[in-house]
Parts: structure tokens; C-alpha cells; sequence
């Protein structure tokens, strides 16, 4: 016994290995104890999203009339458009999910052959009503963003 009340556990490595009389927990079983689990919500998390999908390149007026009475039951829309497109519709559907609550999101195709000015005209139309904007180099990208949303 040493004089601090410490006990030499007997493995001695050159630097000297104590025991100090208690246990410390690792992070991940404190957090897996009954008193931590009462602060985790006990409802599983959603499984199912509802994502409401539309191309402002080709959508006609009626896809968007369609889209518009779907927003409530959304739970996030994504408008796609390529660069230099005419996306005059973004309005119409972000002012719709701006009114329910609903997040937006627009994903702007920039194909090699687009211009900037073209990119900067899709994006001057889009962002006011988009909470994220992503510019995509190609359509795979796009396919596994919306991937990823599932």
C-alpha cells in the first residue's frame, strides 16, 4: 500500500498501472444505462417520407395545379431544373409550400455546354423559393440525391 491510499494493482510496466478502487463506464454504456435512457424519445423514427418530385423544365400547367394540392401532404418538395430552362414555375410551387410549411429544395443540372449566364438566369429564378439549392454536374447525381431522400 502506498501512502495516497492508492494500491499497486501488481502489473507494474516501467511507468506504473494503479488501481484506484472504482470503474469508470465507457461512453456507450453510460449512454446505454436505464438513467440515460429516459431522455431518449421512444418513438421509432419515421419510416416513410413524402417527396413530391417535379421537372420545371417540362412541367405543363397542370402537373403544377396537381403539385400545388399536394403540397399539405408533403413533407418536402424537389424541383429540378436544368440550367438556362425557364423555371417561372418555381414561384408558383414555393409560394404554395411557403403558405403550408412545407420545405423546398431545387436541383440545378449545370451540363458542361450551359453557360454561367445561363446557370446565374436559373438560379435567379429558383432561390427565392428554395431552402437549399444544389448545382449538379449531371443527371446521375441528381438520381442519387433523390436516392438519398428516401
Amino acid at each position: 500500500m502506498l501512502g495516497f491510499g492508492i494500491r499497486d494493482s501488481g502489473w507494474d510496466l516501467g511507468f506504473g498501472v494503479w488501481d484506484l478502487g472504482f470503474s469508470m463506464l465507457s461512453e456507450s454504456a453510460r449512454m446505454s444505462s436505464a438513467a440515460e435512457a429516459r431522455f431518449r424519445i421512444q418513438t421509432p423514427n419515421p419510416t416513410s417520407r413524402v417527396v413530391k418530385v417535379i421537372s420545371l423544365d417540362t412541367a405543363s400547367h397542370h402537373e403544377i395545379a396537381t403539385l400545388v394540392d399536394e403540397v399539405p401532404t408533403a413533407d418536402l418538395v424537389v424541383m429540378v431544373a436544368s440550367a438556362g430552362a425557364d423555371a417561372h414555375a418555381a414561384a408558383i410551387i414555393g409560394e404554395a409550400c411557403s403558405l403550408k410549411h412545407v420545405m423546398t429544395t431545387t436541383l440545378v443540372i449545370h451540363a458542361a455546354s450551359a453557360t454561367d449566364e445561363a446557370l446565374s438566369k436559373t438560379l435567379a429564378q429558383v432561390r427565392p423559393w428554395s431552402l437549399m439549392v444544389v448545382i449538379a454536374s449531371d443527371e446521375a447525381y441528381v438520381e442519387e440525391i433523390l436516392r438519398s431522400f428516401r
